[in-house]
């Protein structure tokens, strides 16, 4: 198993008032040259968890981090005028409290990141929301 210190949350950059399933993304991906789908889990609007990626593979979705990370993203994350957002339905607040608690326990000195949190270098707002801020307490 590969050692985790990094749990890395994102969101897909689409619109809230769009679906955007884990085939779409997985069509995204492929289309940027990647093997499938570059994060290990994705949450749908309704808090379904998709496992797109396993564990054990390293992800594609955070460049220098990957190897040491564990990526999970979340549907949505622009608003209707295509603004960033934190578009996170209940659902998905609850689906990832869920996911970052349980994997917590599994690595429990990995910490918890959102994507533009790991380096004064990205300048995304990815997931657009603040990671340590809200699960400072995991």
């Amino acid at each position: 198993m590969r050692a985790i210190s990094l749990i890395v949350v994102h969101c897909s950059a689409t619109r809230e008032d769009k679906s955007f399933t884990e085939h779409d993304l997985d069509v995204c991906h492929r289309r940027r040259g990647f093997n499938g789908v570059g994060y290990h889990f994705y949450i749908r609007k309704n808090g379904d968890i998709k496992s797109t990626r396993p564990l054990e593979r390293i992800g594609a979705h955070a460049r220098g981090f990957n190897s040491e990370s564990i990526g999970i993203c979340y549907e949505g994350g622009l608003d209707e005028n295509g603004c960033p957002a934190d578009t996170r339905t209940q659902a998905q607040r609850f689906a990832l409290l869920d996911l970052l608690t349980i994997l917590r326990h599994q690595y429990p000195e990995a910490q918890i990141l959102g994507h533009y949190q790991l380096n004064a270098s990205i300048h995304k707002a990815c997931p657009c929301f603040d990671c340590r801020k809200e699960y400072m307490d995991i």
